[in-house]
């Protein structure tokens, strides 16, 4: 009778764990779903609450004003060149540097330890970076968004971790024994055996650089190096400025005009980079915790 009864608890446990569960995927996917469903519905609709699972009317008018943008497809490869070489460039940097801190053997490891956390508590500021930046010649060309920020603490503290976890001491000696150098050992064990915390870190750097405006607003001029983010900053701003300025039928038009451009301006920009989530995803379990393990 008791165990039948431990029986009945423990289901009722796991239905309440799964309505949770189900309650929790719903908070999370349909906001996601109502902003794609609201970039094809028409302003009103939304506004008036007429829109939930699929929109009443489609109405691709933001898209086809969005897409009049002569320079999106330009930013858009811009900001794809950024990502895939920035994320690369991170990658190289900040891993190698984990490595290179993992190793017990490393000379100066304390000085080097407080050399990259420093910088996570204390910054130089925006004007010193900026006069930095423009004495290197980067200031306004392409290498402005990949190279003076590709290094993050935070990241190789995360690969340090895992390396000195995940990777035992014994391997290393064995590799020795077989006459194996330090370089080949990286490129040989460590790296093939590091997928998890390489897919994580770099999902992490794709976001960011995928996202990242402000770098571009502050060291780039030229037109033709503007990533999607930045051009769509501006031109959310040139509609909210044209909206002030109108009135009457016309400033009701332009506000749902700039409605229909602000969903998609989001459907744009977000899909590519949740799209390859998906394909990060086992990694990205594996390595999530990564940097919780140890200090």
């Amino acid at each position: 009778m008791t165990r039948t009864r431990k029986l009945s608890q423990d289901k009722v446990v796991n239905i309440v764990f799964h309505i949770i569960a189900i309650l929790m995927i719903i908070a999370v996917i349909y906001p996601l779903w109502f902003v794609i469903i609201a970039s094809f519905s028409n302003p009103a609709d939304v506004a008036s609450g007429k829109v939930w699972i699929w929109p009443k009317v489609i109405d691709v008018r933001g898209y086809e004003k969005l897409f009049e943008q002569t320079q999106l497809w330009r930013s858009y490869l811009n900001t794809i060149i950024y990502t895939v070489v920035g994320t690369a460039f991170a990658l190289v940097v900040n891993i190698t540097a984990g490595y290179a801190m993992s190793r017990k053997d490393l000379p100066g490891k304390k000085l080097l330890n407080t050399f990259y956390i420093v910088p996570m508590f204390v910054s130089g500021g925006l004007i010193p970076t900026y006069v930095v930046v423009k004495n290197f010649g980067l200031l306004d060309t392409f290498w402005v968004m990949v190279i003076p920020f590709a290094v993050s603490t935070y990241n190789i503290i995360v690969a340090r971790t895992f390396f000195q976890n995940s990777l035992p001491e014994s391997l290393w000696e064995a590799a020795q024994i077989d006459g194996c150098s330090t370089l080949r050992y990286f490129f040989g064990f460590a790296v093939p055996l590091s997928k998890a915390v390489i897919a994580v870190i770099g999902l992490w750097t794709a976001v960011g650089h995928w996202n990242s405006w402000f770098n571009a607003l502050i060291y780039l001029q030229n037109e033709d190096l503007i990533p999607l983010q930045l051009l769509l900053r501006r031109i959310l701003i040139s509609n909210e400025s044209l909206l002030g300025a109108a009135t009457g039928t016309m400033a009701q038009e332009l506000r749902q005009l700039s409605d229909m451009m602000k969903y998609g301006s989001i459907v744009v920009s977000t899909l590519p980079i949740m799209m390859l989530y998906p394909f990060l995803q086992k990694y990205f379990n594996q390595g999530v915790m990564i940097g919780a393990v140890k200090g």
